[in-house]
C-alpha cells in the first residue's frame, strides 16, 4: 500500500518540466520509505526505472564487491551483458551506456554512502560522470538516496564539487497521524483512538513498522509478537538497523543516544554524563544521530527576546527507538530466552507515565498537524519545539511541552495523556504562563491537547483558549 507523499511526489514530478536531466538526493530515517517513494514516482511518471543498491557494510566487504553489485544490478535490468568495471569511471560509463534517448528514465542509486563508501575518491567519479556523462540525457532523473543522511550532506549537498548541481532536495519524514492510520487499511476504522495512540506511540509513523500491524489483533498482541518474541521485526531491528547505519561507530553513537533516553539534554550535559568534553566527535555524532533521523534538535526562538535561543537540547524524536530503549532491550536476555511473558501494556513497569512521554513525542514531532486546529498559517510559524525557561534570581524557571511563536503570539500547548484529566492541568497551565517571559507586545495562547476522559470543569471554566482531543488529529 502506497499513502500519502502528495508534496514530494508534486516536487519530483516536476522535474519532466524541464529540459535537462534532474539531479535529486532523498535522505532520511531507515524504514520510512524513501525508495518506496522514488519507486511510486517511476511508476507514475517514466517509462523506465533502474535501481540500484549499495551492499550492507560487513566483514570483508569491498570497493571491488560494490562495483560488481553496481554492474550486476544494472544488468539484471537492462539486458545489456554483465562486465566487471575496474573503476567507478568505468562502472557509471556502463550507466550511461545503458541509459536510451527521449525515454523517461528514472535511476535510483539507493543506500549510496554504502555504495560509495570504500572509495574516499567515489564522490569525485560521480560528479565526474554526471557533468560528462549522465546530465546530457535531458530525460533522467538521478536520485541518490540514503539512510546515512549525514554522508549525503557531506559528500553531496554541502560539497563544493556539486554545488549548482542538486535540483531538488528531499528529506523524508516519518507519516502524518492520519496517513500513518490509513496504513492499517480498513481495519482501522474500527480501533478506537486509544488503540490507535497506543500502536503509533510505539511504532511512529514508520511505513515499514505500520505494514506489520495486523488490526484484527488487539494492540497487546501486536505489540508482543512484533516486539517480545525474538523472531519479532522490533525485537531485532534496533541492532540491525543501528549497525547498518553507523557501521564500526555504532557503539560510540549508541553510547551518546542513550544518555538521552531519560530525556532531553544540552551537549554540556550529555558530555557530562559521558564523562567527555564537547568537542568536534561529539558535535559530529549529535549530527549524524540527527541527521539519521533518531534524535531531534530543539532550537526555539527566546520567547523574552525574539532572538534566537543559544541553548540547543537533544532529545530522542524517533518513538520506536524511544519505546525500545525503554522496555525491550532491558529485557532482551529474556525475550532472547522465550522467558519474558508479555500479557498487557500496563505490565509495563513505568508504562502510565512514558504512554505520556510516546504521547507528547507523537504531538510534537507532528506539531504541523495542530496549525489548523490553532488557526495558524505555517508560514506564519517562527518555532515549535519544547521550551525551558531556567530559574534565575529574578524569577522562577518553567518547562513547557511545546511552544509554539509567531511573530505576535506565543501558543503555550500542554500534552496530556491520562486516563483522567483533571482541573488541576490549569493551575498548571496558569503556573507556566505566569513564569514565561515574553516579549513586550506579544500575546500568549492556551492550548490542551489530549487523551482521556476530560474534566467537564476545564471546557465550562475555559480554563485553555484552544481544546483538542487527539481523536480529532487522527480523523
Amino acid at each position: 500500500m502506497f499513502v500519502g507523499r502528495k508534496e514530494e511526489l508534486e516536487q519530483l514530478t516536476g522535474l519532466w518540466d524541464k529540459r535537462v536531466a534532474s539531479l535529486v538526493s532523498c535522505r532520511g530515517r531507515r524504514r520510512v520509505g524513501k525508495s518506496t517513494l522514488i519507486e511510486e514516482f517511476a511508476k507514475r511518471t517514466a517509462e523506465r526505472f533502474i535501481s540500484i543498491e549499495g551492499l550492507a557494510p560487513r566483514r570483508g566487504m569491498s570497493d571491488k564487491k560494490q562495483r560488481r553489485n553496481f554492474c550486476e544490478r544494472l544488468a539484471e535490468q537492462t539486458g545489456m551483458e554483465a562486465r566487471d568495471a575496474a573503476s567507478w569511471p568505468l562502472a557509471f560509463a556502463i550507466l550511461d551506456e545503458a541509459l536510451t534517448e527521449n525515454v523517461r528514465t528514472v535511476v535510483l542509486l539507493d543506500e549510496i554512502s554504502w555504495m560509495g563508501g570504500y572509495d574516499k575518491d567515489f564522490p569525485s567519479y560521480l560528479k565526474a560522470a554526471w557533468d560528462k556523462r549522465l546530465k546530457k540525457h535531458g530525460n533522467l532523473v538521478l536520485v541518490l538516496c540514503g539512510s546515512v543522511s549525514a554522508w549525503i550532506a557531506d559528500n553531496i549537498l554541502n560539497s563544493t564539487g556539486f554545488v549548482g548541481r542538486n535540483s531538488l532536495d528531499l528529506e523524508i519524514r516519518e507519516l502524518p497521524l492520519r496517513e500513518a492510520i490509513q496504513m492499517l487499511g480498513s481495519g482501522a476504522a474500527r480501533l478506537s483512538s486509544a488503540e490507535k495512540l497506543d500502536l503509533l506511540s510505539v511504532v511512529g509513523g514508520i511505513p515499514r513498522y505500520l505494514e506489520e500491524i495486523r488490526p484484527a489483533l488487539t494492540v497487546e498482541e501486536n505489540v508482543r509478537r512484533m516486539c517480545f518474541v525474538r523472531q519479532g521485526l522490533l525485537f531485532r531491528e534496533f541492532d540491525e538497523t543501528f549497525c547498518d547505519v553507523f557501521g564500526k561507530g555504532a557503539v560510540r553513537r549508541r553510547e551518546v543516544l542513550e544518555t538521552l533516553a531519560g530525556g532531553a539534554l544540552t551537549a554540556t550535559e550529555i558530555a557530562k554524563l559521558l564523562g567527555r568534553k564537547v568537542n568536534g566527535h561529539l558535535v559530529r555524532t549529535l549530527k549524524e544521530l540527527e541527521y539519521s533521523g533518531f534524535v531531534a534538535r530543539e532550537a526555539n526562538v527566546n520567547a523574552a527576546t525574539g532572538g534566537t535561543k543559544r541553548m540547543e537540547r537533544f532529545r530522542i524524536c524517533d518513538n520506536y527507538t524511544r519505546f525500545y530503549m525503554r522496555f525491550i532491550e532491558p529485557n532482551k536476555k529474556a525475550i532472547a530466552s522465550g522467558l519474558f511473558r508479555f500479557t498487557s501494556m500496563e505490565q509495563l513497569a513505568g508504562w502510565e507515565t512514558v504512554l505520556g512521554l510516546q504521547f507528547e513525542n507523537l504531538v510534537v514531532n507532528h506539531v504541523e498537524d495542530l496549525f489548523g486546529f490553532l488557526g495558524l498559517e505555517r508560514s506564519l510559524v517562527l518555532s515549535a519545539a519544547p521550551y525551558v525557561q531556567r530559574g534565575t534570581r529574578r524569577g522562577e524557571g518553567c518547562q513547557i511541552d511545546l511552544l509554539i511563536q509567531t511573530q505576535r503570539t506565543v501558543f503555550v500547548v500542554e500534552i496530556k495523556r491520562r486516563k483522567e484529566i483533571g482541573p488541576d492541568v490549569m493551575d498548571e497551565m496558569a503556573r507556566k504562563v505566569g513564569r514565561l517571559k515574553i516579549a513586550e507586545g506579544v500575546s500568549i495562547r492556551t492550548a490542551l491537547v489530549y487523551d482521556g476522559r476530560l474534566s467537564p470543569r476545564i471546557e465550562a471554566e475555559r480554563g485553555f483558549d484552544f481544546v483538542i482531543p487527539a481523536s480529532r488529529i487522527l480523523e
